[in-house]
């Protein structure tokens, strides 16, 4: 089959919202698919690179592939990548993947862009992998499409920004294996971080921990601070510009909040996007900064789950020491690296997803490629380390 690869145009909508019926069902949880006021202004966005597949021969609609665009922290995600069933086979999620990363790489504006597979079946990962996209890690409980789904992390990068990361000197313990399966599936060095434990100043000596070693579980928090959910799209939006009006500012890149947390006495605010739908959660910004909050994130992760998210996610600085040691005693699982995420200055700063699910993890129908088989035994070895005692680690 001959297919070619044009933009998206408001005309298309209709037709592309019955491509994602056709491949996902009901349940695609991603608005691109489903809201035309959505797709409306993504395919009108300048800044948005939305590409369709139609057939030479008829003009039919084949495949889609979106990526969206944060231009003021200069990461774009890939989006929407959909084929049609009749049209599988043809290398085509391949040749949309490969055109619209080199479209919006391009530009200029950009230093990484990321992406999010599912993993019923390994081809998501290879299309990803084979275009120049390299795994990060695993987002188990992360999406709700058909039944609770893990989702596998992967990003591709403009020359030279790997280059340029800022080295980091210490991280907690807890995160070694993590780093180590970075290191062993895409190369970044991070045989020279120190791994600390909870409370060590980040000058102490520490020895190196191996991806097998298990070490004792994290103090866990037990701060039962009173915290109040708003869930005002307009309002929290509104609030958010107020708190945070630069465009590269410290939050979570493509993610728009509808949810603020706060404690009776305004102490601090978190932003998070949150969707109930899919039982997950996204924190994207805390105001005044995170350590206002870090007391609270069991009462955080509590009034969350009564809010409908048994997924909660949060985006973290390799760097932040304080920070990660405080989402770590709060049951939060590193699962993902980000490197060069942030652009600060001329240097680039690495970032790590850490997550916290109250429903079970299944493994047994996950489909891992073989890049992403050390991510799933850090993840493991850290959620072991987290969950279990240690008397049962060790035996």
């Amino acid at each position: 089959m001959t297919a070619a690869l044009v933009p998206a145009a408001p005309q298309d909508i209709a037709e592309l919202r019955q491509l994602y019926f056709e491949v996902y069902g009901h349940g695609y949880p991603v608005a691109l698919g489903s809201d035309p006021a959505e797709m409306h202004r993504l395919i009108t966005d300048p800044h948005c690179h939305w590409l369709t597949a139609r057939r030479a021969d008829t003009g039919e609609l084949a495949g889609s592939a979106v990526v969206q665009t944060d231009r003021g922290n200069r990461v774009g995600k890939l989006v929407g990548l959909a084929v049609h069933p009749r049209h599988r086979q043809h290398g085509l999620a391949g040749r949309l993947t490969a055109a619209v990363t080199a479209d919006a790489l391009a530009t200029g504006a950009l230093d990484s862009i990321h992406t999010t597979v599912r993993m019923v079946t390994q081809a998501p990962q290879r299309v990803v992998a084979r275009n120049g996209y390299r795994p990060l890690g695993l987002l188990p409980n992360a999406a709700e499409v058909s039944g609770c789904e893990t989702l596998a992390l992967f990003a591709c990068y403009a020359d030279g920004v790997l280059d340029r990361r800022a080295p980091v000197a210490a991280v907690p313990r807890a995160l070694v294996p993590l780093l180590e399966a970075a290191g062993d599936s895409i190369g970044i060095p991070y045989a020279a971080v120190r791994p600390l434990g909870p409370g060590e100043p980040e000058t102490a000596a520490a020895h190196h921990t191996k991806a097998g070693h298990h070490t004792k579980s994290a103090h866990r928090t037990t701060d039962r601070t009173p915290i109040e959910v708003i869930t005002a799209p307009g309002f929290v939006r509104r609030r958010f510009g107020e708190v945070f009006p630069d465009p590269a500012g410290a939050y979570v890149p493509l993610r728009t909040p509808n949810t603020v947390l706060t404690p009776p006495d305004g102490a601090f605010e978190i932003y998070a996007d949150l969707d109930p739908a899919a039982g997950s959660c996204a924190l994207v910004a805390v105001h005044p900064c995170l350590s206002a909050a870090t007391g609270a994130l069991d009462s955080l992760t509590a009034a969350l789950g009564r809010a409908g998210a048994d997924y909660v996610e949060a985006l973290v600085p390799l760097s932040d020491t304080a920070g990660l040691h405080a989402f770590l005693s709060a049951g939060f699982v590193p699962g993902a690296a980000y490197p060069a995420m942030r652009r600060i200055g001329d240097r680039f700063h690495d970032h790590v997803v850490l997550s916290r699910t109250d429903r079970q993890i299944d493994f047994r129908t996950t489909a891992v490629s073989t890049p992403l088989q050390p991510y799933l035994s850090a993840y493991l070895t850290a959620w072991t380390s987290t969950y279990l005692p240690r008397h049962e680690v060790d035996r």
